[in-house]
């Protein structure tokens, strides 16, 4: 699926028929057709395309003749909204046109197809490359809380749990850590060979948007990095809890058994075909279950003193 938009001088951006110079070019998941006419109409390596539909293509930046590529991995949530996973986007700079390829649509071109970053020029192909990593890297901030915040509820109902739900929800969280902190990391790299090398054109306030990117990539690193130090230590100290939980339940229940285990014993006792204590009086029924009785209060009392209930 290819789509064509074009900003106006006022910054209106409009949808096309068709390429024209300036124009943003939006692929997704396009068929091998696609691919072979958007290469053959900008005169670009079809690889350009083709690596930024790999799922495990690495973060880069490469340059052929007047064309540059940019190959960032940007974070999207997993349809059951358990797992967050980063998945690569491709963007193709050229001398009239800027390309952005990817496998699925992503959400972070939504922002500037509804018009939510101000200064947006699709004509403006360096500074869009910038924003649009700056986007990026909101995005991974946004996701980051609200993992830290699934966390969190995590943690709430570990406090009683004794089963492994939650710990399988912990365990897909700190997966989705260990996605964004080697993606951040490899993004940043691309990212500072931008500032260092001359891949595109810069004026001096998309040096600056830059520095302002790679700041927030710094930040949401940080950030990752102690989400995932704090989630590795609380699956061990959670791992603790439910062990220790399930100790408090046996101890418990195995404490039930002995103060039931007495009225079983008397009875057994008496239920036996030989002569035994009290067997002619008139209250012989009565007497062991009076002696069971004692014998399970005391026991019950003394455990419950020693804290077994």
């Amino acid at each position: 699926m290819i789509h064509y938009y074009l900003s106006d001088e006022t910054g209106l951006l409009k949808k096309q028929s068709e390429i024209t110079k300036g124009s943003w070019i939006q692929m997704i998941n396009p068929t091998p057709e696609e691919i072979e006419y958007i290469t053959n109409a900008l005169n670009i390596p079809d690889h350009f395309i083709k690596d930024a539909l790999d799922t495990e293509e690495r973060s880069r930046i490469e340059k052929e003749e007047d064309a540059v590529l940019i190959i960032v991995d940007y974070p999207y949530v997993t349809v059951d909204d358990e797992i967050y996973e980063t998945i690569p986007i491709g963007l193709i700079i050229t001398k009239d046109n800027f390309v952005t390829v990817s496998l699925y649509d992503a959400p972070i071109l939504h922002d500037f197809i509804d018009k939510k970053v101000k200064g947006f020029y699709t004509y403006k192909k360096t500074r869009f490359a910038f924003q649009l990593l700056y986007v990026i890297s909101t995005y991974y901030l946004r996701y980051l809380k609200q993992i830290d915040k699934k966390a969190d509820e995590i943690e709430r109902e570990l406090h009683q749990s004794l089963k492994n739900k939650e710990l399988y929800g912990l365990l897909a969280l700190g997966k989705s850590l260990v996605y964004f902190t080697t993606s951040l990391r490899s993004n940043k790299i691309v990212m500072e060979k931008m500032l260092r090398q001359n891949y595109l054109k810069m004026y001096e306030e998309d040096k600056d948007l830059l520095e302002d990117v790679l700041i927030e990539y710094t930040q949401a690193i940080e950030m990752a990095d102690t989400y995932s130090t704090i989630l590795s230590n609380m699956m061990d100290a959670f791992a603790s809890i439910i062990s220790n939980n399930l100790n408090i339940v046996m101890k418990f229940l195995t404490s039930i058994t002995i103060v039931l285990s007495f009225p079983t014993m008397v009875a057994s006792f008496y239920g036996m075909n030989v002569d035994l204590p009290f067997q002619h009086h008139p209250h012989a029924f009565f007497i062991p279950l009076t002696f069971a009785t004692i014998l399970s209060t005391t026991t019950a009392i003394i455990f419950w003193k020693k804290r077994f209930f």
